[in-house]
């Protein structure tokens, strides 16, 4: 809670990364760990989340903190797109569908240029604000902020996953006929699922996205989604 106070600013941004790819990895492994599905195109909902909330902040002169609300609900929504496109899919199918999505997200950032500024993309992206009150690495606050939106992760998957919801998705991992058979939808947790998941990488993508200052669409790379999942795996899935 004190370390802003007795680190200087290089090892701040460090613990900031660390929290930042923290709700990344929660976030993937409520679908590679809970729901047994591998997606390789999670930096697509990172971006989504992004270039949502700084559109809404550079160029509608909106607040922060809606801004990156409204960014991750827009980015939920493409989750449940995914999600409705990949309905029958599974396994290596799925990886590089969920890849592909990834690409062609990529591809609408470079080339929609009056939204996204195309390949020069954003620049003097503002601080967030609340009160008065402007986040930065001088008072802490971008630690704190990345702190909050760490234990609201933790706090919504942990009460998502012992729920009836979270038994579902266990019960479709393990074994997603029998599951059927018991009169789990299937489509429809899957849907839950990639929804949940999508929105903490928006609001992820939306936090670094300020933080940084600048993004175009060489920011969001396929190496991040192979570093997120790793770090899913290596930490132990579910």
């Amino acid at each position: 809670l004190f370390l802003p106070e007795f680190v200087n600013s290089y090892i701040q941004r460090i613990f900031i990364m660390i929290g930042l790819y923290a709700v990344l990895a929660l976030s993937l492994d409520l679908i590679v760990g809970h729901l047994g599905e591998i997606s390789l195109g999670h930096a697509a909902f990172y971006a989504i989340g992004a270039f949502t909330s700084v559109f809404l902040t550079v160029k509608c002169g909106m607040n922060y903190f809606p801004a990156a609300l409204i960014g991750a609900c827009v980015t939920a929504v493409f989750g449940v797109l995914v999600a409705l496109l990949t309905m029958r899919m599974t396994g290596i199918y799925l990886a590089v569908t969920t890849m592909g999505f990834l690409e062609v997200v990529r591809a609408v950032i470079l080339n929609w240029k009056p939204v996204t500024g195309g390949s020069q993309g954003i620049s003097n992206i503002g601080k967030p604000e609340l009160f008065g009150f402007t986040f930065n690495l001088t008072n802490g606050g971008y630690y704190y902020l990345i702190l909050a939106y760490l234990l609201l992760t933790v706090l919504v998957t942990k009460l998502v996953l012992n729920s009836k919801m979270g038994r579902a998705f266990h019960a479709i991992r393990e074994d997603p006929l029998a599951a059927q058979f018991m009169g789990i939808d299937l489509y429809r947790y899957k849907i839950c699922d990639f929804a949940i998941s999508a929105f903490f990488a928006g609001l992820a993508g939306s936090f670094y996205a300020h933080f940084l200052g600048y993004i175009n669409n060489n920011t969001f790379t396929y190496s991040i989604s192979v570093s997120i999942l790793c770090m899913v795996i290596l930490g132990g899935m579910g």
